[in-house]
Order: structure tokens, then sequence, then C-alpha cells
């Protein structure tokens, strides 16, 4: 949708293709509703290889992997670990980081400038942390926010109840926090269905119900969109931007797209006592858990499961969300009254997301973005139509390409098993 607004802005003729009857109604129809610059950082961190096997003999683990059958699942994981030393995170924190600021000031701009609201928050973001390992993972995140220039707090218990008064009764549970000022929350389904109003009346065509079954090459360019019903378009450029399933129309044009649908979960809860719920939004650093207030609900949201093109809802995994709701705000909301949902994150092995031409002369990219997609969405999208319509962005893209994934992604003649994940 952003990329969408921002090409229409720039003066493109633009037509949106989507297969639901509405907007927002895959990954972001309800996630955790964090727009959180501070807080971005890849999943492919030191430590997680270890944490991971300890996982697998937790009853409330953040992480579940279950085999697809496919080999690109065994591909992705194992180029997941690659990233999991110290220079790599550093290396792919930095390049998030600096796209998911830049975000959130377009965000920002965007807001202003056309009075857009979707029950935003601008009270930011409080990890919670329950050990001194945590807390030492913490300051070390933080000196790399420093360098940065992000600003941040570390605070220590008694600091905790000042951010989010209601954590006064749980405080003895934990040991400290690590506090995002500049981070904002909101619905980003509301977001996304209120920026499609202003899109159409802006003269973006969107056409609702019809599925892209296939991407037609010719002489190194998108010759054609086919479409389900038989017809074929004739575009000027293509933005592939399908989230975990921009793969499978890559992949035909020789393009292995290292993209992997990673569910997560999440829970809204109405509210009874909102001076018992957050103020802004927590996560639970133990359990990989946000908690995000909006006007009189809370969601809660997390887990991660990698177990291919799957969106069912497993009742260990929403019992989890309700632990940890009743754990951190127990006198919040009725939980038991929580509408659970799961949805399918997009994420590249190294948490950065591609945002980026193909090699084939028309075909661009904007997809991967795993847990961030809504914290990075607008300045993904600006950097895409600058790139689009040969403007230098105002953010380095060098990072976000696909080709930091070498040849390999770049070819896709090896792949063989990819019908065992879609």
């Amino acid at each position: 949708m952003t990329t969408a607004w921002y090409l229409r802005q720039a003066g493109c003729e633009v037509t949106v293709l989507e297969r639901h009857a509405t907007a927002a109604e895959e990954t972001s129809f309800a996630n955790a509703g964090q727009v959180s610059p501070g807080y971005a950082a890849p999943w492919a961190a030191p430590g997680v290889p270890l944490k991971a096997l300890k996982w697998l003999a937790t009853p409330h683990a953040p992480l579940h992997i279950q085999p697809d059958g496919s080999g690109f699942q065994l591909r992705w994981i194992a180029a997941m670990l690659a990233n999991c030393v110290p220079e790599a995170y550093a290396r792919n924190k930095g390049r998030m980081v600096a796209l998911a600021e830049y975000s959130r000031d377009q965000l920002r701009t965007l807001r202003t400038s056309v009075d857009l609201h979707y029950q935003e928050r601008s009270l930011g973001t409080l990890q919670l942390l329950r050990t001194e390992a945590q807390m030492a993972a913490a300051r070390r995140d933080a000196a790399i926010l420093a360098d940065l220039g992000v600003p941040h707090e570390v605070l220590d218990m008694d600091e905790l109840e000042t951010v989010e008064p209601a954590l006064e009764p749980v405080a003895h549970k934990l040991v400290g926090g690590l506090r995002l000022p500049n981070d904002e929350t909101g619905d980003c389904h509301l977001f996304t269905r209120r920026l499609e109003q202003l899109a159409r009346e802006a003269g973006v065509e969107f056409r609702y119900l019809v599925e892209v079954t296939r991407l037609g090459k010719r002489n190194g360019r998108i010759d054609f969109v086919e479409l389900d019903d038989g017809e074929a378009l004739h575009p000027d450029v293509v933005v592939l931007a399908c989230g975990s399933f921009s793969r499978h129309l890559a992949l035909p044009l020789g393009l292995s797209l290292p993209v992997y649908p990673v569910k997560g979960y999440s829970l809204t809860i109405p509210l009874t006592n909102p001076d018992a719920a957050p103020r802004s939004t927590v996560l639970d650093e133990t359990y990989k858990v946000a908690l995000t207030r909006f006007d009189d609900r809370l969601r809660v949201g997390g887990m991660a499961e990698l177990m291919g093109y799957d969106h069912s809802l497993d009742p260990r995994r929403v019992e989890t969300l309700k632990m940890v709701a009743s754990d951190l705000f127990p006198l919040a909301g009725d939980v038991e009254a929580g509408k659970p949902w799961s949805g399918l994150r997009p994420m590249t092995p190294d948490g950065t997301p591609l945002v980026c031409g193909t090699g084939i002369g028309n075909l661009y990219l904007n997809t991967g973005h795993g847990t961030l997609g809504w914290t990075m969405a607008c300045g993904s999208a600006k950097v895409l139509t600058d790139l689009i319509l040969g403007r230098a962005p105002e953010v380095d893209a060098s990072g976000l390409a696909l080709t930091r994934y070498g040849r390999r992604a770049q070819n896709a003649d090896h792949v063989t098993d990819e019908a065992a994940v879609a």
C-alpha cells in the first residue's frame, strides 16, 4: 500500500493487484502494532543457536521448527545460522536501523501531510528484561544504538514503573528494561485501510479478487502479467510486494528470493481496566512477545514457527500469549475473550529486507521485512520509488539489494523442491 502511495505521489500511474477482497487481509491484519526502529534487529544474533536448542524443551518457547519437506527451508536456516556472528549482526542491525529510522520519519511526514490517524501513540517501546543475562545483552545492544545515534534508555527495576505504571504490581519479576522513546504504535490494519482510501482518491487503481498466475519475461524485461482469468497486463514497471508469496512468482523468472514464511501469532484482548494496561508497547524478552495498547484493546503478538505456508492456530501458542498477558498485566482485560490470529512474516536469513531492482530490467522487489514490515513500510516505499525513477535514495540502499546473496539468488535453475512449501 505504501509503495502504491509513494509512486502515485511521484506522478506514476499505479494499479494494485490483490487476491483478497479488501486491503490488509494478510500479515497487516492483526500484527503487533509496532513502529519500532529502535528495536530493529535481526533474529540472526550471537547466542541464538544455543537458545534455540534450549527452547526445544521449553513449553512456552518463542521458536518452533517443523520440517516442511523442502530443501529451501534447510538452506534458509543454514543461511540464518551463518549470520549469527557478531560481525554479521552488527552489519545487519546497522542496515535495518538506518532504514527503520528513515521510515519512521517518513511515516510522521505522511501522517501530518494528509491527516492520517490509526489509533497511533508516540510513547516509545519498552523491552522488559527478566534476567541479568538479558540485561547484559541489552547493554550491548545499547552500545550499538549509541553508535547509530538512536536515543535509548537502560532502566533498572525501579525506573520501569515511571514509564509503565501498570507494571508496579509485577515489578519484582523484572530486573530492568531497554526503552526506545522514539518508537511508535498503532493499528496497522486501520492504517493500511485508511491509506488505501487516500490512495484511491489520489488516483491509484485497485483490482481486488484477482490473482497473478505468471510474470512473462522477454528480452530481459517483464513483458506481461498474467491473471487467473486469462487477462494479460503490459505494465512499464512491476513491483513484487507479495510478502512471503513473492518467492513463488519470482522462481520461474530465475530468481530464488531468500524469503521464508515465519508464522507469528496474535491475540486481541478487550480492555476492561485501561489503567491496568500498558500505555504503549512492552516487549517481553524472555518469550519474545509484544503487548501493544490500542484505544480499547490490547494486542499481544509474537512467536515464530518455521513450518512452511501454514496458517493454522496452534492452541499452545495462543496459551503462551494468554500467559504473558496475564503475567504482566493481569487486571487489564478479558484474556479469555481475546481473538486469536496467525500470519506469515516474509523473512530473509539476515533480517534485512529486499528493496531493490532484480537484474530484470523493469522488475523491482519490496519484500522480506520479517517482523518489521510496518516499521519499514514508508521508508522502503520511498527508497523504491527513488530507485524506480532513477533518483538517489536519501538513505544507503546498497545493503537492501538481492545481490548480497550472490549468484545463487539470481539463478533458480537448481531449485526443484518448491512444491513442498507452496
